[in-house]
């Protein structure tokens, strides 16, 4: 599966990871101790956050690419 959300990627000195927000999905979160390996784990998770919504019946959001903050 190919993922084009946009991730938000920071490290979290609280938590000693990066963390990784997605925010079209609501929800959407997942952090790992290298930046590479929180992108690995944003990508399951989305994955899993799609396969969830699927089994609601809850609309998927489609990817808008770059979002504009304020």
């Amino acid at each position: 599966m190919s993922i084009r959300y946009e991730l938000i990627i920071y490290w979290s000195e609280a938590d000693q990871c990066f963390v990784v927000e997605v925010p079209e999905l609501p929800g959407c979160m997942a952090d790992g101790p290298t930046y590479e390996q929180a992108v690995v784990n944003a990508q399951r998770v989305i994955e899993e956050w799609i396969e969830t919504a699927r089994a609601l019946n809850r609309p998927i959001p489609e990817p808008r690419g770059r979002l504009k903050y304020a």
